[in-house]
């Protein structure tokens, strides 16, 4: 009994399992061959082949992919080649010759087909307005301008004029740049049916009144050369994107053949602000042709040094302040080169090949706002003519041979005169020149052959230099009217104290800085002049300092030089530096022959500096530096005995107690230690 109802459940599971593997087999049957008819546009199966591969765009597709390029086909990757086939896709149907002759139908309905579009009657519509046509387009699309290859019809002809306002054209009045290859909008944007794309024209109904406007617009795009000179009349508005910033300014260098390089000119701003422009445009009134590659050009700058240039450039620029032209082969300058230049205020001509015969008469004359000019490095053997602005004159290093009452005619606003190593001496130089530099201050005579001080000099000098000639003598009343006079460089000349005239510098009251350096001098010239700040005697042959020398001055030096003298300690006494006591606080008296430290520099409370090095000092007493009867410190700050015979080992511990710092004091190394060494 159990045995047979146990094989009757078993008959009944295996009939089950069969049945249900036959209803999924066919479920499975059913879905591949829905898989099969979903792609029987490509008229075969797809059969993945792992390996194969298509290149599509610069992406690898595997076997079997599918994608639509465009609306209308459909690509399959196969065997690692791609194969494309046309597919059905939507067209909107486009006016008929049946609708320009005014026969089509009210309610005329546009239907989808995969074929020839056709047009038939819909009924069951609702009934339109009066002269209203409805057009209805099935499945809805954006709505998109025909292509030229579609319009195959004349437009229609306008109505006949109508008494009534015509509707306004909107896109009249600014037009929008549209792409080359298709036409403008032809719905009219104030109306909103849209309908007049199909309206007739012979109805005059109110919709027809943009009918002329649709006209117009297809007449303006018919051609190619239409639109460009439409484009070119009226500004226009791009579609996609915003107008693009002006690109940033910056210098511009010119071309080697001359003017400025493709890509814009010389933009000038004046106050700072940007530009109105949108690109760098050339001045209308720069002509700059001439200038060789490596000019760089700035709002008021032009420089073009050390570019090889032979001749002048002819530039004509109002905005320019600032001409550079030095260290070139410059060796004429026409006279209509600078004319151009009205508001020039700097011009370095400098290290050329100018000559008298390169500067006419009229070359400078145009140049109203010159302030300085740089001749310096040419071939000059007279002033040439100046225009009177100048406020600076350089001529340094040229040929001048004399100077002429007439030379400097005009120059009454001149307040800087350079005319270093030239071939100037007391023969060539009138005392009448200098008469029309009124407010000249600073005067440069330097490497010169002067053997005096030249006379006549302007009374507004508050520096002169004539340092490098052979001056061998100051006399008396050359320099009485320089009243103004500061600074005084004699240096490197041949100057000896006997020849100084004892009344030499009285009337110079105001001069604070005298340097008789590199002279001939045996001891500390007499009568100097009373406010004296700073004196610088090195280099001479100094043996002595008499005493009482400086008593006079009020308030006193602050600065002696003394380096490199033949100065013992027997030519100092303790009244030497009389006078100095509260003013002198720099003291050099390095590389002489002192042995011992001199007298009376205790007594200089105002000193801070002391330079003794590089003489024969063995020993430094108890009393030389410190005062021991003083409560106060020593105000020196830096003491120089390096270079000398002192044994540091024989250093009384109160020669340097009123120094406030022990590092100031500089004893290493020592001669003899160098020579152990």
């Amino acid at each position: 009994m159990y045995l047979c109802l146990f094989y009757t459940c078993v008959c009944l599971s295996v009939c089950a399992s069969v049945t249900y593997g036959l209803r999924a087999s066919r479920t499975d049957e059913r879905q591949k061959s829905r898989a099969v008819a979903a792609t029987a546009g490509f008229n075969t199966p797809v059969h993945p082949v792992p390996s194969a591969r298509c290149l599509v765009n610069g992406i690898f597709l595997f076997e079997g992919a599918v994608w639509s390029p465009d609306a209308c086909n459909m690509c399959q990757c196969r065997s690692g080649a791609v194969q494309c086939y046309g597919v059905p896709c939507l067209k909107i149907a486009l006016p008929s010759s049946r609708l320009q002759d005014g026969h089509q139908k009210r309610g005329v309905k546009l239907e989808k087909t995969s074929g020839p579009e056709k047009v038939r009657p819909q009924t069951g519509q609702r009934k339109a307005s009066k002269g209203k046509v409805t057009v209805e387009v099935k499945p809805k699309t954006a709505r998109r301008p025909p292509l030229p290859a579609q319009k195959k019809h004349a437009p229609p002809p306008p109505p006949p004029p109508k008494t009534k306002q015509q509707a306004p054209e909107v896109l009249g009045d600014l037009p929008v740049a549209t792409p080359l290859d298709t036409f403008p909008d032809v719905f009219d944007y104030d109306d909103h049916d849209d309908d007049d794309y199909l309206e007739d024209a012979s109805d005059a109904d109110e919709d027809d009144e943009d009918a002329p406007v649709l006209h117009n617009r297809r007449t303006k795009t018919s051609s190619l050369s239409r639109t460009a000179a439409s484009l070119a009349r009226k500004p226009t508005i791009p579609l996609f994107q915003k107008p693009l910033p002006p690109p940033p300014r910056q210098p511009k260098l010119l071309s080697p053949s001359g003017g400025v390089r493709a890509g814009g000119g010389v933009v000038r701003g004046r106050g700072g602000g940007a530009d109105v422009v949108p690109r760098p445009v050339i001045h209308p009134y720069t002509f700059m042709a001439s200038l060789p590659a490596g000019c760089l050009l700035s709002d008021a700058l032009i420089a073009c040094g050390s570019t090889g240039l032979t001749s002048m450039p002819l530039i004509k620029d109002a905005g320019i302040r600032t001409l550079y032209l030095a260290d070139n082969k410059i060796s004429k300058i026409p006279v209509r080169a600078l004319h151009g230049l009205p508001n020039l205020q700097w011009l370095d001509l400098s290290k050329n090949k100018l000559d008298d015969t390169s500067l006419g008469l009229d070359v400078f004359r145009n140049l109203t706002k010159l302030r300085r000019l740089n001749l310096d490095g040419n071939n000059l053997t007279k002033i040439p003519p100046l225009p009177p602005s100048l406020l600076e004159l350089k001529i340094n290093d040229n040929k001048l041979s004399g100077l002429t009452p007439h030379s400097f005619k005009g120059l009454s606003q001149l307040l800087t005169l350079e005319l270093e190593d030239n071939h100037f001496h007391d023969g060539n130089v009138s005392p009448l020149a200098f008469r029309p530099l009124k407010n000249l201050i600073y005067l440069r005579l330097d490497d010169n052959d002067f053997r005096a001080i030249p006379s006549g000099l302007p009374a507004s000098l508050k520096e002169l230099h004539l340092s490098d000639n052979r001056i061998e003598v100051v006399h008396a009343g050359l320099l009485n009217k320089t009243v103004n006079l500061r600074i005084l460089n004699l240096s490197h000349n041949k100057i000896r104290e006997d020849r100084i005239a004892p009344r030499a510098w009285i009337h110079l009251r105001k001069l604070e800085t005298l340097d008789l350096s590199h002279n001939k001098l045996v001891h500390v010239p007499s009568f100097l002049p009373v406010g004296l700040v700073q004196l610088a005697l090195h280099h001479n042959q100094i043996e002595r300092i008499p005493g009482y020398v400086f008593a006079h001055m009020q308030p006193g030096l602050v600065s002696i030089h003394l380096s490199y003298n033949r100065l013992r300690e027997d030519g100092i006494n303790e009244v030497s530096f009389l006078g100095l006591r509260h003013s002198l606080n720099e003291l050099l008296l390095d590389h002489n022959q002192l042995r011992e430290i001199p007298r009376g520099i205790v007594q200089l409370r105002a000193l801070h500096v002391l330079r003794l090095n590089h003489n024969y000092i063995s020993s430094v007493p108890m009393n030389a530096l410190c005062d021991i009867t003083a409560r106060d410190d020593s105000p020196l700050l830096s003491i120089h005995l390096q270079n000398n015979l002192i044994d540091r080992r024989l250093i009384p511990p109160t020669a340097l107690t009123c120094i406030k710092e022990y590092s100031s004091v500089i004893l290493h190394p020592q001669r003899h230690e160098q020579i152990y060494e």
